[in-house]
Order: structure tokens, then C-alpha cells, then sequence
């Protein structure tokens, strides 16, 4: 049986205290529960709702932190990309290249991912099926992917919200063997909160416990040490101090 990976950390880099803390505590939860835990924030959320909304410290600032973050902690990371001539630099520093949702269709974006060497994960549309997800796989394992995994974070419902048909998580198995669950995105409300996302944390344990049920072999998480004041995302991300009892949950 293929052992669970976690996947954790503020949905954008917003100060190097900020990720020291998420990834302290990343540490201490890989060490007492003998995890395989990687490390994601984005530098970039090129797909905020807002033109006045908080995006982050750009490509090369936050690479760097992400990096030293990698240095002090010995976590893996994970970061997404939004274009194609961020994938080199990106691949250069990340353990794990990430696709978002409503971009994994972009035939340029995933090749480029591939073409790194590193593991690809895709981020499964919001409009896509389960099924339609051969497709993006087959783009990046024909341009030379070392891996590719796929993540379930719900279908859209109607306006401002979203809907997870827990099927797809083993219709996507029949492609690849990492399926993992976003379990804090697939609670978001897009859009809903005035120019910006709104969101229900408290379904997210019960999202991931369904999701094990389903068969995933892999769960995301964004987390903070305070979402009531995060920069990005803040309605959708669990408490840092509740991280545990999920996880608890999860592998007991």
C-alpha cells in the first residue's frame, strides 16, 4: 500500500517568520509521526480575485525563501507555476512543481513543468471530471515528467461555490498512483466574500476523512498560524494549532 504524503503551509509567502513557524511545526509532526510531509507556499497568486488583493514577494524574492526554508528545515517543497518561463527557475529549487486548477489544460505550461525533471502535480479544474484528467497526465509523461500526480479540489456549483464528487478520486487513480485531496481549497466559496475568496474551515477534517475513504494517498492542506489576518485565503485554512488532530485522524 502506498504510503499517504501531506502536503502544508500558508497559501502565500507573506514574511520569513511566517513559513519558520509553519515549517517548525511541519518538522515536529514529520518527527513524531513519521510523516512524508512536504513544504508549499506560492510566491505568486497570479489568479487573486482582486486587482488590489496581496499576490506576494514575486518569483526571485520568493524562491529564495522557499530555498531557506529548504536549507534550515529539510522539508521538501512544493510551489505552483502560473507561466511558462517560471518553470526552469521554479524546478531549480522545488522538490514538487505545481499546476492550479484553472490552468491544467495549458498544454505550454505543463510540458515546460515537465521538462524540469521534477514531479508534476496537477490541480484538477474546477470544470474537469476525474476522468478528463488522462489528458493533462498523458502531456506531461510524453514530454519526460519523473512523476506525475493528480489533486482533487472540487467542481464548481452554481455561483460562488464549489462541490467535491469524491468519485474522481478513484476515476483519477486509473491514472496515476498519487491522488492527493486539497482538503482546504475544496471548501472555498470563490469570489464569495466581496472581491475576494470566502470559505468554511470547519468541513475541512471531514473532507479529509472522506477522501481517505475514497482511496487518496495524499492530502493538502493550507494552514497559518493565524487565518483570521492571513494575506490570502484566510476563510479556507486551518489554524496551525489544529493541524495535529487532523493529521491524527488521518493515520490512525
Amino acid at each position: 500500500m502506498i504510503k499517504p504524503i501531506f502536503i502544508a503551509g500558508p497559501c502565500v509567502i507573506e514574511s520569513m517568520a511566517c513559513l519558520e513557524e509553519v515549517a517548525r511545526e511541519l518538522v515536529r509532526l514529520r518527527r513524531t509521526y513519521d510523516l512524508d510531509i512536504y513544504f508549499k507556499a506560492s510566491f505568486d497568486k497570479a489568479n487573486r480575485t482582486s486587482l488590489a488583493s496581496y499576490r506576494g514577494p514575486g518569483l526571485e524574492r520568493g524562491l529564495q525563501m522557499l530555498a531557506d526554508v529548504k536549507e534550515k528545515f529539510g522539508l521538501p517543497l512544493v510551489t505552483d507555476i502560473h507561466e511558462s518561463r517560471q518553470a526552469g527557475p521554479v524546478g531549480e529549487v522545488v522538490d514538487v512543481v505545481q499546476i492550479p486548477a484553472f490552468l491544467c489544460r495549458q498544454t505550454d505550461l505543463l510540458l515546460a513543468a515537465a521538462r524540469t525533471g521534477r514531479p508534476v502535480n496537477i490541480k484538477k479544474a474546477q470544470f474537469l471530471s476525474g476522468l478528463d484528467m488522462q489528458y493533462p497526465v498523458e502531456k506531461c509523461r510524453e514530454s519526460g515528467a519523473a512523476d506525475v500526480w493528480l489533486t482533487e479540489r472540487g467542481n464548481i456549483y452554481g455561483y460562488n461555490n464549489l462541490v467535491v464528487d469524491f468519485r474522481n478520486i478513484p476515476d483519477m487513480l486509473r491514472w496515476t498512483p498519487r491522488v492527493i485531496m486539497d482538503c482546504t481549497h475544496s471548501v472555498q466559496r470563490p469570489g464569495g466574500a466581496g472581491g475576494k475568496t470566502g470559505g468554511n474551515r470547519e468541513f475541512v477534517p471531514s473532507m479529509a476523512l472522506a477522501a481517505r475513504a475514497f482511496g487518496a494517498t495524499g492530502y493538502f492542506f493550507e494552514i497559518h498560524p493565524d487565518p483570521e489576518r492571513a494575506l490570502s485565503d484566510g476563510p479556507n485554512m486551518l489554524y496551525l494549532k489544529d493541524f495535529e488532530r487532523v493529521v491524527k485522524s488521518l493515520i490512525e
